[in-house]
């Protein structure tokens, strides 16, 4: 096989125009594959560390020269001559060399652009498609995809930070996105009807002045009725409620509006909303060390709505294996950048789906063009993909990739179940 020759970091850019990561590696048979590292802006605190100089002078502080360095000296030196085929190894190398718990030494912005350059050079070194060789069974997965942003993903009043839609009742994922288009483009018209703006947040969806999250779920629930597709059954409305980002020091929540209440009022509000709405999904209900609310909204509502960690277990089988024990949760939401390596990402879907946890792979909001979560999200037959909506280049490159995909399986193409 194929063995590394070179491995060259570079500071590349993402969707919001900030510096990263990009690593790009080079084999002796003279293959080489690039892959980018994506940053997210609401963050977990426990998630794997990005490496920023913050040196002012330099990008305001947000350039990656350290991490990039990192690649160019460290990393480099110790990947030669290690065969591509050897994912496990070439991550637990990366592993070794940062020796920190949290990758703070080499930056996960590093070491996650490494291991992705590397997955896809082995790939093309044995000449098959990306996700064949990072799996033997394949489904395409249901988007997720965000219409309305709110909280901070936008300068509106919205508290909950994403309204998406998943397209349930889709035969093909070209079927899929079609739905979402019709969506999309009568929630468009809705809002022009309404004088309200149509510009879009960092992942493509609208951000309007929109004062409540029930003025935004029947401007959806409009959307869809206008699309002539039956809300709760051909379309269903995702959440996002990020609610790190809403939690005082006393434990409340401001999910409805400014002020703050008890987790017992915010659950019965879940209810409510579930209740009169067709809401099939909630991430991040509550924050990411609340985990005796989690366990109650898991309760109340886990039986009938997926509630999928983010923040939460930030993609790390530690806090997987507590939120499995303690029953918070019922679903993962799965971003390579929060742990930094394939493998490890890898090992937090298969403990995920031993769980019967739903495995949803996702972008960040400061994405780039790479489409390595498309490929990955085939690959462990993950049943949905979040990747914003049908706008903005970077979040376009991963549904045309499935799209692609569809088409090389052919026959054997089918849709994930939920």
């Amino acid at each position: 096989m194929a063995k590394i020759k070179n491995v060259k970091g570079r500071q590349v850019f993402d969707s919001r125009g900030n510096p990263t990561v990009e690593a790009e590696i080079f084999l002796d048979n003279n293959i080489s594959a690039t892959a980018i590292s994506p940053s997210g802006a609401s963050t977990g605190a426990f998630e794997a560390h990005e490496l920023r100089d913050e040196d002012k002078n330099k990008f305001l502080g947000k350039s990656v020269n350290i991490a990039v360095e990192n690649i160019n000296s460290k990393i480099s030196s110790k990947l030669i001559g290690i065969d591509t085929d050897q994912q496990e190894i070439i991550d637990k190398t990366l592993l070794d060399i940062d020796g920190s718990e949290n990758k703070t030494n080499l930056g996960a912005n590093a070491t996650l652009a490494v291991s992705l350059a590397n997955a896809k050079c082995s790939a093309i070194a044995k000449n098959k498609s990306l996700f064949k060789n990072l799996g033997n069974s394949y489904s395409i997965p249901i988007p997720l995809m965000n219409i309305i942003n709110g909280g901070a993903h936008a300068d509106n009043d919205l508290n909950i930070q994403e309204f998406m839609i998943r397209p349930d009742s889709a035969k093909n994922f070209m079927d899929a996105i079609e739905k979402c288009f019709l969506v999309i483009q009568n929630l468009k018209k809705l809002l022009h009807s309404k004088k309200m703006l149509t510009n879009v947040g960092d992942e493509g969806g609208f951000a309007p002045s929109i004062n409540t999250n029930e003025e935004a779920l029947e401007l959806i629930v409009q959307a869809i009725e206008k699309s002539k597709l039956k809300a709760g059954h051909d379309v269903a409305i995702c959440l996002d409620v990020a609610a790190n980002e809403l939690m005082n020091n006393k434990g409340e929540y401001s999910i409805e509006s400014k002020n703050f209440t008890s987790v017992d009022n915010v659950i019965k509000y879940y209810e409510k909303l579930t209740s009169n709405y067709p809401i099939k999904s909630i991430e991040d209900p509550f924050a990411e060390e609340d985990w005796d609310s989690w366990k109650k909204i898991t309760i109340a509502i886990g039986k009938n709505v997926q509630l999928v960690g983010d923040d939460l277990f930030v993609t790390n089988t530690k806090r997987l294996e507590k939120g499995i024990k303690e029953k918070s949760a019922n679903s993962i939401l799965v971003k390579p950048n929060q742990i930094g390596t394939l493998t490890e990402t890898l090992e937090v879907i298969s403990m995920a789906k031993k769980a019967n946890f739903n495995t949803i792979i996702s972008h960040r909001s400061g994405d780039t063009e790479d489409t390595f979560i498309a490929d990955l999200a085939v690959a462990t037959m993950s049943s949905q993909i979040k990747t914003g909506s049908l706008a903005r280049s970077e979040r376009v490159a991963k549904y045309n990739r499935l799209l692609r995909v569809e088409e090389e399986l052919g026959n054997q193409a089918k849709m994930a179940s939920i």
